[in-house]
């Protein structure tokens, strides 16, 4: 799994993320998050790292306090 940016311009595709989000409700927008993940785990087209990075960005999630 790479972790080092390798995109050439890591500012403009956050950019075209967040213009994407534009004018959509909450839920168009976890909608679309979904859709685009699934797109690009497509484009990965590895399982294990799929998994791997599934993994890594659960990782980096803060959980709750309990209640």
């Amino acid at each position: 799994m790479k972790t080092e940016i390798t995109l050439r311009d890591p500012d403009a595709v956050y950019e075209a993320l967040m213009d994407a989000h534009l004018g959509l409700s909450g839920e168009q927008s976890q909608l679309l998050d979904a859709q685009l993940i699934l797109l690009l785990a497509n484009q990965v087209g590895d399982d294990a790292t799929v998994d791997a990075c599934i993994r890594a960005a659960r990782e980096g999630v803060e959980m709750p306090p309990p209640r």
